[in-house]
């Protein structure tokens, strides 16, 4: 018993210090983002990050607060189902949210000079100049959230996960970190997106694999992790647990897939010869009528 009341307070003492970090880590990206967005709006720089992208960008990190504290995090505790809510809540609310933030030249423009210019330098190198390509980084970022997804829902690493409280919290580090750099290719600044088509293409890609995932723990005879991770109906449980991770993941890249197909068509058409209304310079004058009616 003593030893189990020690390793009970160990996990405490850890958990309560991820705690203070990832509170840390909060502040850290909300003071180094605003400082970034205050020196781009005093430049008169304010469309490169609009003010509905810093709106997402705050809306993405009080996710990472709510998910990870309050009722959900006590339901995630309780139920494989409230778990699986906290991973999707990660990849279809935070990424997405913090993606359409735009931080990346804010949170380089709130560091001191020489990191920034250490920071360009890294960037430029043979190691990551081809991840600032955007069909290549999104290509990159699209099965670098496929491999997560999965090796984290694998049982060993799961149930490692729930036993240790560092493990649980580099879980979610990769969830965040991975749906971020996913979702920059799809609703980040436009320079880091490649073109519709290919987005399209990419968000498809990824959805296949968690939903077969999630087809996996919806229709397994039996439940596919120990009983201990389980609410009170463990079959039940891995069932709903599938269905949050297959049903959500399935809506939103449907909608944003046929979002971003028909911004796509759009812009194509508006931009088409064909469908080019003529200028002033080139709409025939009544002169230029009458004297090419004389030639006739």
């Amino acid at each position: 018993m003593p030893a189990v009341n020690a390793v009970g307070t160990a996990d405490g003492v850890a958990e309560g210090l991820l705690t203070m970090a990832s509170m840390v880590l909060v502040c850290l990206l909300v003071a180094g983002y605003g400082r970034g967005v205050q020196e781009l709006w005093r430049r008169g720089a304010v469309r490169l990050v609009p003010p509905w992208r810093v709106a997402a960008f705050g809306a993405g990190l009080l996710t990472v607060l709510a998910a990870e504290h309050g009722p959900m995090h006590a339901l995630a505790e309780g139920s494989f189902a409230g778990h699986m809510t906290q991973h999707m809540v990660f990849l279809l609310g935070t990424g997405p949210l913090l993606a359409a933030g735009a931080a990346g030249l804010p949170l380089s423009l709130a560091t001191p000079l020489a990191l920034r210019r250490r920071l360009a330098r890294w960037r430029v190198g043979p190691a990551l100049r081809w991840t600032r390509r955007p069909v290549t980084g999104a290509l990159a970022a699209g099965a670098g959230q496929t491999v997560v997804l999965w090796v984290w829902h694998l049982p060993g690493a799961y149930v490692a996960a729930v036993d240790h409280a560092v493990l649980h919290a580099t879980e979610h580090l990769c969830f965040v970190a991975m749906s971020w750099w996913f979702w920059t290719s799809v609703l980040g600044a436009a320079r880091h997106r490649p073109p519709a088509p290919v987005a399209v293409l990419l968000l498809a890609g990824t959805m296949l694999p968690a939903s077969a995932l999630g087809a996996v723990l919806t229709f397994a005879p039996e439940p596919v992790y120990p009983l201990r991770v389980f609410g009170a109906h463990p079959l039940a449980d891995q069932q709903l647990a599938g269905l949050l991770m297959w049903a959500p993941m399935d809506a939103v890249v449907i909608l944003v897939s046929l979002g971003l197909f028909l911004r796509w068509l759009i812009r194509l058409d508006q931009t088409r010869p064909e469908g080019r209304r003529p200028g002033p310079a080139e709409r025939p004058t009544a002169a230029a009528d009458a004297e090419r009616e004389g030639a006739l």
